[in-house]
């Protein structure tokens, strides 16, 4: 008896956002999705522990982004996103952070969308917000700002975005994704608005095991930064807010203790 040839699976894709860097950080609805996945694509932002969420079929496609380190240009990813849900079926984009802040889902959405193959969006937590949360440092806070704004640092033709340069004008806390290998003419920025006192801090790796964390001034935080810093991604946070983080508080108590023990006070 002849049997009937076996159908593939429906084309379809769905961009997961897979938070920040630690695998707990990502959302149920993200877990479902990757729970039936017949092909996952992951970046070099998610945590490969996320890829023991998928079936034992599953086909594990590392297609790396970084800056300055891009294993497979953006229009190869778009083209393989519609050639393997065509393929096998279910795919699955798992991208660092959201994939609409700064991950160009859209663009990857639009592309398969046009290919006739549904897009189901899975939003996930972006390390503009959950990296300075994880530090203490609430990026709007009663009187420290009243509002964020989230930046990027490179435009399309590699100048610095000149929302920065609005940015540096500012109260609000300026959190800039991408932005570490130009640290120093970004502070250079703040201090040529008479800024250079301002809180400062960076994070490496956030949430990681290996998350680093530097707080400190304006004018002071790039060369420390600079010289310890690794390849690894990172954010840059720059406003009031971060006088909550622990080491200000606690440089201030120190402070004020110093200043009470000083031997001019009556």
């Amino acid at each position: 008896m002849t049997r009937p040839p076996i159908h593939p699976r429906s084309p379809r894709v769905t961009l997961v956002g897979a938070g920040p860097g630690d695998p707990d950080l990502i959302t149920r609805k993200g877990l479902k999705a990757l729970a039936t996945a017949d092909v996952v694509l992951y970046d070099a932002l998610s945590s490969e522990d996320l890829l023991d969420e998928t079936p034992e079929h599953c086909q594990r496609i590392f297609v790396g982004k970084r800056a300055g380190c891009h294993y497979k240009r953006q229009e190869q990813i778009n083209e393989l996103i519609v050639t393997t849900a065509r393929e096998f079926g279910h795919v699955v984009r798992l991208k660092g952070g959201d994939p609409f802040v700064f991950g160009r889902g859209q663009e990857e959405k639009a592309h398969a969308e046009a290919a006739g193959i549904p897009v189901t969006v899975v939003p996930g937590i972006s390390s503009c917000i959950s990296l300075p949360e994880l530090q203490g440092v609430a990026p709007t806070s009663r009187g420290y700002a009243d509002s964020f704004w989230v930046i990027t640092a490179h435009t399309r033709n590699g100048g610095l975005s000149d929302d920065l340069f609005r940015a540096a004008r500012s109260n609000a806390t300026v959190i800039i994704l991408m932005g570490l290998g130009r640290l120093d003419q970004i502070c250079a920025l703040w201090d040529a608005e008479g800024r250079g006192n301002l809180p400062a801090m960076v994070i490496q790796n956030g949430s990681r095991p290996d998350e680093r964390c530097w707080v400190g001034t304006v004018n002071e935080i790039a060369p420390r930064v600079l010289a310890e810093r690794d390849k690894g991604p990172g954010i840059i946070v720059l406003g009031e807010t971060v006088r909550q983080h622990q080491e200000f508080i606690h440089g201030d108590l120190r402070s004020a203790i110093q200043e009470l023990a000083s031997p001019d006070k009556s």
